[in-house]
């Protein structure tokens, strides 16, 4: 099943910003917000997500406009009987804590909150067990703040390059594989809100989360689209046509 969630943090996003491919089923969680901060009106998003993950037969993907929702399909995921490891397909490090972000972006706290970083944000209201370090493989990180680096160089976290992943590599036991498509190199995926150069080609990505899927070991496929509007979207549809399991066998 692929489950759309069209929002970039609480911000609903127009509908053509996730150009998926015609497949079926397809559920787009879509709930009300409340009002409240940031905060509260995620809690109320990610508790939708992770119902509708939970809920959902066989292995799931989730496509959305933030990595946020990868804390969502990791509560859903361990709600559904599971305890999964995560590989982070990302340009960043998204493990701030809100005490270490300079910038305040959210989506930057992403990983460190699914590892237990500011439970009260999240983790509590969905009651979320964080992902020890040593069940986390970090790949194609790039862009990392001086906090992150320090954070990941005395932690268990491991780290590895697109190319370089085996499928061996990945911790064992179920997997939520989060990829975050500003892992791509920018010039070859215009339109990133976050774009960082030097990054392998949309193929390789795609090969390297297809190794990961031939394990018949991945849960939930998370896909993050943290991009503005361009004039012609067909190379992101192309990309999600290549990632985005064809069927439930393909998604194992």
């Amino acid at each position: 099943m692929v489950i759309v969630v069209p929002y970039h943090q609480d911000e609903r996003l127009p509908g053509d910003l996730l150009p998926l491919p015609g497949r079926e089923p397809v559920l787009v969680v879509d709930p009300e917000l409340p009002p409240g901060d940031l905060w509260t009106r995620l809690a109320a998003l990610d508790e939708a997500v992770a119902a509708a993950v939970a809920d959902a037969p066989g292995p799931v993907t989730v496509v959305s406009g933030d990595c946020l929702m990868a804390v969502a399909a990791l509560a859903g995921a361990q709600r559904a009987g599971l305890d999964p490891a995560l590989v982070w397909f990302d340009a960043h490090g998204d493990v701030h804590t809100l005490a270490s972000s300079t910038s305040g972006y959210p989506g930057g706290l992403s990983l460190r909150l699914a590892m237990g970083g500011d439970p009260a944000l999240l983790a509590d209201r969905l009651g979320l067990r964080p992902v020890v370090e040593e069940r986390v493989l970090l790949v194609g990180a790039r862009d990392l703040d001086p906090a992150e680096v320090s954070f990941l160089a005395a932690s268990r976290v491991r780290r590895t390059t697109v190319t370089g992943l085996c499928a061996a590599d990945a911790p064992p036991g179920p997997l939520i594989v989060h990829v975050d498509l500003d892992v791509v190199d920018p010039a070859e995926l215009p339109g990133l809100l976050f774009p960082a150069p030097g990054g392998p080609p949309a193929s390789e990505v795609v090969a390297a989360v297809r190794r990961l899927r031939a394990t018949g070991r991945v849960a939930v496929l998370d896909i993050a689209c943290p991009w503005q509007r361009v004039a012609d979207p067909s190379g992101r549809t192309a990309l999600l046509d290549a990632l985005i399991p064809r069927d439930r066998a393909a998604g194992q």
